[in-house]
């Protein structure tokens, strides 16, 4: 007789605690192999697929899809052993214990290896599928309170069958808080894939209210619109939070004249091979910079009340998406050149707007560079990125009026500002850092004779 295993959400790092059902990969009477994902979720960092640690029949599933659940909560039981249930057997199956086989580990995922070959018997049940509730005996979460009647679907064509092209969560929300059925659109994206344009597009068809919001995503009150702080914006709202409380910061700033660094990289990106971004020159600029000035690639313990210098540069970014700010992390930076940083930031940018980081993309930095002159603006006093001992800002490049060699000339102008922990090193610390920064920028030769 094949015996049931229970998977639970697994702790997946960094101290989170829920994650939200985006998409099911199998259905039950599904044969899963040993660590072959069987669902999507979404955590307050990244989108994740979540293996199983199990081969077998599934017999169960918990929670629907868009649903959040916490870490420990069941998702999954299988009939380890079994290679086919037939349809009356799934709920005798579903009852049986879990016994005395081995637990998963903690995080997720087997301790295998090498991982099994991944295979399916059925077509996987798709976000249009209706939610396969948990057999009668298989230990189910405590009762809920009874949701708000949904509201009804938009008819905006007939709902084709299979699988919804979409990948945003944002555009699922989006879908399921104005009741628009999303099998009924045509995707405007890459091979037809939804995006939120094409939400859009179908309410403003319809010339009426949308619907009420659902409570769980936006409550309206007498007040004004309340949207809870949870997931990324609730992640991030908490760490700025710690930041300011903890940390006692202070920001100095210079203007730097960038001709020289422009005119370097395009004779850099002239002589053929891949494009080196500006980003990239920056990046390597303050990999040089940090190894003159150690003190601001830097920890403060407050337990321990020491000042901890970390021995490599782990280059955090900021990069916006769909589902907002999100800092990807460049490991070891100091031992990379421009066109291996480029690579990476293309990398890293790829995947953080395809919500596809995975939680150790997002963790780890010691130093972040931001540049907020891709949002047309010259000046910022970022808050520093929790834990790390400083940021570094960049602005605008943009033609202004700049005295060279003595004449008045247009010169392309960017502003740089240093936000810097006060506990780890003071002013004469942070404005040489700055000043070194500015130099290497007006006269990259600086940063060649540093090397």
């Amino acid at each position: 007789m094949p015996q049931v295993m229970e998977f639970k959400l697994p702790d997946l790092g960094e101290g989170l605690t829920e994650a939200e059902i985006v998409r099911w990969l199998v259905a039950v009477g599904d044969v899963v192999a040993i660590d072959q994902p069987v669902v999507e979720v979404e955590t307050a960092k990244a989108m994740v697929e979540v293996p199983c640690p199990y081969g077998g029949v599934v017999t169960a599933r918990f929670g629907e899809e868009g649903e959040e659940l916490p870490v420990g909560a069941p998702l999954i039981t299988v009939a380890v052993g079994a290679q086919s249930v037939p349809a009356g057997d799934a709920e005798a199956a579903g009852a049986e214990g879990s016994g005395e086989a081995p637990r998963p580990l903690i995080g997720y995922g087997s301790d295998h290896s090498r991982p099994a070959r991944r295979r399916r018997v059925r077509p996987v049940t798709t976000a249009v599928s209706a939610p396969v509730a948990p057999v009668a005996a298989a230990p189910a979460p405590a009762p809920a309170p009874a949701p708000a009647p949904a509201p009804a679907p938009v008819a905006v064509a007939p709902a084709a069958a299979g699988p919804v092209p979409v990948i945003s969560p944002l555009v699922r929300k989006l879908a399921k808080d104005h009741g628009v059925d999303l099998r009924a659109l045509h995707g405007s994206g890459p091979e037809g894939l939804i995006l939120r344009a094409d939400v859009e597009a179908a309410l403003a068809a319809l010339r009426e209210p949308a619907p009420a919001p659902s409570p769980a995503t936006v409550a309206v009150a007498a007040q004004g619109e309340r949207i809870p702080l949870k997931g990324l914006r609730g992640a991030v709202a908490e760490k700025l939070s710690r930041s300011r409380r903890e940390i006692p910061d202070a920001t100095c700033w210079v203007d730097a004249d960038a001709t020289e660094l422009m005119a370097a990289r395009a004779a850099m990106n002239a002589v053929g091979g891949p494009k080196i971004s500006v980003l990239a020159l920056l990046a390597r600029i303050c990999t040089a910079a940090l190894a003159k000035y150690p003190e601001l690639n830097s920890t403060v313990d407050l337990a321990a009340k020491e000042i901890v210098r970390l021995p490599s540069v782990h280059l955090g970014f900021a990069a916006q998406t769909e589902r907002g700010l999100v800092v990807p992390v460049v490991r070891d930076a100091q031992g990379r050149n421009p066109e291996s940083l480029s690579a990476e930031f293309a990398r890293l940018t790829e995947l953080a707007r395809a919500g596809k980081l995975a939680p150790a993309d997002l963790t780890g930095g010691t130093f972040t560079l931001n540049n907020y002159g891709v949002f047309g603006v010259d000046g910022s006093t970022p808050i520093i990125n929790h834990p790390e001992a400083a940021m570094l800002g960049v602005g605008r490049i943009i033609d202004k009026p700049w005295v060279h060699d003595g004449q008045l000339a247009v010169r392309k102008v960017v502003q740089l500002s240093l936000t810097f922990d006060h506990r780890v090193c003071d002013g004469g610390t942070a404005g040489g850092f700055l000043r070194y920064v500015a130099d290497c920028v007006e006269s990259p030769a600086v940063l060649l004779r540093s090397l």
